[in-house]
């Protein structure tokens, strides 16, 4: 009974640390700076402090992603543009398949309320990828 409960006890403080640790923010869940991809990169989005909700209210504490390519992260209050470089989310995926030509590209993570107005800088993530 005794090596059950520490064994317990390092489970509970082991799972604290590590929400302690998760900084809050975006993050890409595959992908690293500096990563060498192909042409068609799969792009798994992740979000700590804030939850995913599809696009349409404005509600504390929630948004959905946006990613910018070869640009960088929407000002703070601002709306993220809809064009070929600012790829909306509303739906709330968390998941996408880019086409990239080769050459060297920055993937910019962009969170946003309901109504697409950007959490600013410290809601984004940009990282370069080299497409082979």
């Amino acid at each position: 009974m005794k090596l059950f409960k520490n064994l317990s006890l390092i489970l509970v403080l082991s799972l604290t640390v590590m929400a302690c640790g998760q900084k809050e923010g975006v993050y890409f869940e595959n992908l690293e700076d500096g990563q060498e991809v192909g042409t068609s990169v799969l792009v798994k989005m992740g979000v700590s402090g804030m939850e995913i909700k599809p696009a349409g209210e404005v509600e504390k504490g929630f948004g959905h992603h946006h990613i910018i390519i070869d640009g960088s992260s929407v000002a703070l209050g601002e709306m993220v543009p809809a064009d070929k470089t600012h790829i909306h989310f509303g739906k709330g995926q968390t998941e996408t398949t880019l086409e990239l030509a080769p050459g060297e590209h920055t993937l910019t993570l962009q969170f946003a309320n309901g109504v697409h107005q950007s959490f600013g800088p410290d809601w984004s993530k940009t990282i370069t990828v080299t497409v082979k």
